[in-house]
């Protein structure tokens, strides 16, 4: 997903399967958990742009292409 356009998609497609009972409760909770969090960080930085009187440049809220988010490390092996 690289806009607030298609995450508004897939959560409308996380909401319809829940709805349908075709995904696992706890898989779609977590996704809607992250979903939430990806909007907050937006909102952040608009926030933080109006306190500055700027007018930011957000690439995922103006449908852009954004550069790409490195994968989640790995744990490392404790043992």
């Amino acid at each position: 997903m690289k806009s607030i356009t298609e995450l508004t998609v897939e959560l409308t497609a996380l909401y319809q399967a829940l709805k349908d009972g075709t995904i696992d409760v706890k898989f779609a909770s977590e996704m809607n958990n992250t979903a939430g969090k990806i909007i907050n960080v937006q909102k952040v930085q608009l926030e933080y742009a109006a306190l500055r009187d700027e007018a930011p440049v957000i690439p995922f809220l103006s449908g852009t292409t954004a550069p790409k988010a490195p994968a989640p490390k790995k744990a490392k092996d404790t043992k």
